[in-house]
């Protein structure tokens, strides 16, 4: 394939990655050995909490209750089971107190309290008298919080004389989970590398090309890995964001490779020279995957602006893989390429089912993609308005998403910690742990705190409020709602808290309260987080195109791409249905924070696609002219290319997606599923409708920006190959 002013020249870069091949990879090896001895220990120091905001007001009071009242806020649970006698009979009191007072003792461990003791709350214990609760706070970070519980958990957990005791609590909540993660992601590369081999193998044929983006891959994982690893050190970093460092560094590893290889091997058939073919390559497909790096990167980036470090840390750990995935797509793969030549095509495991050595490219115009394309281009109405009309429909069921949060029915239903805290919803009065706390700030006396008192009984939604316990200038209320603990009348009930008019400072923390502070700051930022990847993504595309148009349809094109995925969320997750199947607890709510870092992850990914088959049209629009025929050779030339990175993408993300944590398990499967019907249905049908339907005036831009675009701009096609667009926008600006 040749530009159409001339052969390929060996550019500057061309020249500087492949100077040196064996050198730059050697280099790349030793960087990657640093790499995996800095990243090892990494997922021990990653937290597994960050969906609240640190500067609410409900953090606020949380950090002054942990301060002045330890007691208010239990993160340790001992579930004291007497099995068939009460937990007032005197052997189990006895050995309960035992354990209280053994419990107290222990280094790192405060505020205990339990039903036994003589001011015990009636909540500690159970409805049918055979359970109640000790309660205690694990005191320092997250890190030392799992270590006193890995320490103290053993000795306790089991039975003891007439009792046997579970433990739970937040604290072995998150230390579960976090362990959880950990074990299902190992599970999660051991399926995905081997099938995504097998996969790749089947595109290229070749087992040689097959090893080259899975290597790209490895890198990449390795080397965020280490980046992450670097992060801890001065910030917090969840643990949920290895999952996605493992999708995307070999998602987007695997997508760049398969571009540039293909391209790579399209050369070498043409009968260019390899390091000619690198050059072309790195002119055209590097381009190509340069713009979809900075496109994905961009809708990452977005997630910084979020207060919470969940999202945060998606941001961090995104950004640096696929900034990694494309140095190394750009930089290594062209050296190997280099040293390969020919040779790229070697064990060739596909030789014996055709005839001749090489593998022969379809004909322009002829194959099931170019089918494809003349049948939605002649019934372009009909595919544009049925695709849209379809992915409308399975987005409705988001309309009745509820927001929740991330509590222990993330775990599996065997996991200790969510057994602990199912017995007590089902079995204790006034759901303990789930209550809101309001502490009162500044001097009052005993009248005005019983009127205050007063005051937030008198409210609708309240069931009971103890309290106050003072220490000094401060207090705090404990207040049971009367429902669950974050359902709509215990959000509206924050806000009535919040409301009440009190002689002192009060602030309002609790379950319900992170909850209505999570979702405004989500909603504050929201608009600004949206308003960053539209703008910057209009620029880039346009950048590439060089069309007012294209940009355009390529934002609102891929947000439909993923009403699926959300529709998805809600029946699936939200609402319960094939929650059996895929073995997980419906919670009856989506965590606040999963539908931001949905959003942000599967439309980076629908643009890498979208980038991938824009450019090819834009390619051959400037070199014809010709609109049809550029959408068609478009399709033709990337669709299958496409469908294969979607479909081993999709592979990595249901990988994922086998987690027993809900939440890694829903961003899995929905991302799985937003890849698949951008690639087969928005990609293949809906894109070239919409071009079709567009005509010649999907090129077109006011001369301003025509010029700018001539000035900083780039295309696959080279500099000095835009002449036939040129001479078409100026006929379409003329007849308009």
């Amino acid at each position: 394939m040749t530009e159409v002013n001339g052969p390929p020249r060996v550019g500057g870069w061309t020249r500087f990655v492949t100077a040196r091949p064996r050198l730059s990879l050697l280099a790349a090896l030793v960087l990657t050995v640093l790499a995996v001895l800095a990243g090892s220990g990494v997922a021990d120091r990653l937290g597994a909490g960050g969906w609240e905001d640190p500067d609410a007001e409900s953090t606020y009071a949380t950090k002054a209750l942990e301060r002045e009242f330890p007691a208010s806020q239990p993160n340790f649970l001992l579930l004291v089971d007497s099995g068939a006698s009460s937990v007032d009979d005197p052997a189990v009191a006895a050995e309960a107190e035992r354990l209280a007072e053994r419990l107290a003792g222990e280094q790192g461990v405060i505020g205990v309290s339990s039903y036994w003791q003589a001011d015990a709350a009636p909540a500690l214990r159970a409805k049918d008298g055979r359970e109640a609760l000790i309660a205690a706070r694990i005191t320092g970070d997250e890190k030392e919080m799992g270590e006193t519980l890995d320490r103290i958990a053993p000795s306790y957990r089991g039975v003891h004389g007439p009792v046997e005791v579970k433990v739970g609590g937040p604290v072995a909540v998150r230390h579960e989970m976090q362990t959880i993660i950990q074990e299902d992601l190992t599970r999660a590369e051991m399926i995905a590398l081997p099938v995504t081999l097998v996969l790749l193998v089947m595109v290229f044929g070749s087992a040689v090309a097959a090893l080259l983006p899975l290597g790209i891959g490895i890198v990449a994982i390795l080397g965020t890995n280490a980046v992450l690893r670097g992060l801890t050190e001065v910030t917090d970093v969840s643990v949920f964001a290895l999952n996605l460092t493992t999708a995307l560094g070999l998602g987007l590893a695997i997508d760049y490779a398969l571009f540039i290889v293909r391209r790579f091997r399209e050369e070498l058939s043409a009968g260019a020279e390899p390091l000619t073919a690198v050059g072309t390559t790195l002119r055209t497909a590097g381009r190509t995957v340069l713009f979809s790096a900075l496109t994905v990167a961009v809708s990452l980036a977005a997630m910084m602006l979020f207060p919470q470090y969940f999202l945060r840390s998606f941001a961090y750990a995104g950004i640096a893989v696929v900034l990694l995935a494309a140095a190394a797509a750009l930089i290594l793969l062209p050296a190997a390429l280099v040293l390969l030549g020919h040779r790229v095509n070697s064990l060739d495991l596909r030789r014996v089912f055709r005839r001749g050595g090489q593998p022969r490219a379809a004909a322009e115009g002829s194959g099931a993609w170019a089918r494809t394309a003349n049948l939605v281009m002649r019934r372009a109405p009909f595919f544009a308005l049925g695709t849209t009309a379809v992915l409308v429909l399975l987005g409705l069921p988001f309309l009745g998403v509820k927001f929740g949060t991330a509590d222990d029915r993330q775990l599996p239903s065997s996991a200790e910690s969510h057994v602990v805290q199912q017995h007590i919803r089902d079995g204790f009065p006034g759901s303990p742990g789930g209550g809101l706390e309001v502490l009162a700030e500044g001097r009052a006396t005993e009248a005005q705190y019983a009127a205050y008192k007063e005051r937030i009984a008198d409210l609708s939604e309240v069931q009971r409020v103890d309290g106050p316990l003072v220490k000094g200038d401060s207090a705090y209320f404990t207040v049971l709602p009367k429902g669950e603990a974050v359902d709509d009348p215990a959000q509206r009930l924050v806000d009535e808290l919040r409301a009440t008019d009190a002689p002192f400072d009060t602030k309002v923390t609790g379950t319900a309260a992170v909850l209505v502070d999570s979702k405004d700051a989500i909603a504050e930022q929201l608009p600004l987080a949206g308003a960053f990847i539209v703008i910057v993504t209009l620029l880039l595309v346009f950048l590439l195109t060089g069309s007012v148009l294209i940009p355009i349809q390529a934002v609102v094109l891929n947000a439909l791409s993923l009403t699926a995925m959300f529709g998805a969320v809600v029946w699936v997750f939200q609402d319960g249905h094939l929650s059996g199947l895929l073995g997980f607890t419906s919670p009856g709510s989506i965590e606040t924070t999963l539908p931001v870092l949905m959003f942000c992850v599967a439309f980076g990914l629908s643009m890498d696609y979208g980038v991938f088959l824009l450019s090819r049209i834009k390619e051959e629009y400037d070199k014809t002219g010709d609109h049809d025929q550029a959408v068609r050779h478009g399709l033709q030339r990337t669709g299958g290319l496409i469908t294969a990175a979607a479909v081993i993408l999709a592979v990595v993300m249901v990988a994922i997606g086998t987690s027993r944590v809900t939440n890694t398990k829903m961003l899995g499967l929905g991302i799985a599923l937003a890849v698949l019907m951008d690639a087969m249905i928005v990609r293949s049908l809906l894109v070239p409708a919409v071009m079709r339907l567009t005509g010649r005036a999907t090129w077109w831009a006011p001369g301003p920006l025509r010029r700018f675009h001539e000035r900083f701009g780039l295309s696959e096609g080279g500099a000095g190959s835009t002449s036939a667009v040129e001479q078409d926008r100026d006929k379409v600006a003329a007849r308009g």
